[in-house]
């Protein structure tokens, strides 16, 4: 028996998500708090499962469950918090880091999109155009959705660097990211309410 056989069980107790999780990756470290909630002498797929059948009061082995799975979510919380709060630690660092590789690539980047990559498709597609090279011109428009999907991801790339990178600079003077576009937009939205 493992975590799966039981995630339909858990489910008809009155807990999907903690059943959901059972059958997932984390089915383990939700059988344990669903383990520890039934009384169940080992966090096992079998010891829960003779706990749930053996529980007289089947209200019971759901109020468990239940508790379960408030404990279970309680836990993705904090886990989610915990990851939030690393990612902005390692965002404030790489913020106010001298490493030049970090302050290099993405001017690299601008330069050689901007200044070889570009000039170096238009001037082959004119001059397959020019000469009349059919093959060259078939090619081209064989190719055309997927060179404006190419041109487009690392014309975003650049777009989102620069706005990114201005925010850097004036958190970096103010000490405080400046608000976004859309923070402005709920903000004037909230305060058109009041």
């Amino acid at each position: 028996m493992n975590w799966t056989d039981l995630a339909g069980k858990v489910i008809g107790l009155g807990a999907p998500i903690l059943g959901e999780a059972l059958g997932g990756p984390l089915g383990a470290a939700a059988g344990k708090i669903l383990a520890d909630a039934l009384g169940a002498h080992e966090p096992t797929p079998a010891a829960v499962n003779t706990a749930i059948e053996q529980t007289a009061d089947p209200n019971a082995a759901g109020a468990a469950a239940k508790q379960a799975e408030s404990e279970w979510l309680a836990a993705l919380a904090e886990i989610g918090k915990t990851q939030v709060a690393e990612v902005g630690a390692t965002q404030r660092a790489e913020m106010v880091s001298g490493d030049p590789l970090q302050r290099v690539w993405r001017p690299i980047f601008a330069l050689e999109l901007s200044l070889l990559e570009c000039p170096a498709f238009a001037l082959t597609l004119l001059r397959a155009l020019w000469t009349g090279h059919d093959a060259g011109i078939n090619g081209f428009a064989s190719l055309s959705a997927l060179l404006m999907a190419y041109f487009g991801a690392r014309f975003g790339v650049m777009g989102i660097y620069m706005t990114g990178r201005t925010r850097e600079k004036q958190a970096s003077v103010t000490g405080e990211l400046p608000p976004t576009v859309i923070g402005e937009l709920l903000k004037a939205i909230t305060n058109k309410k009041k």
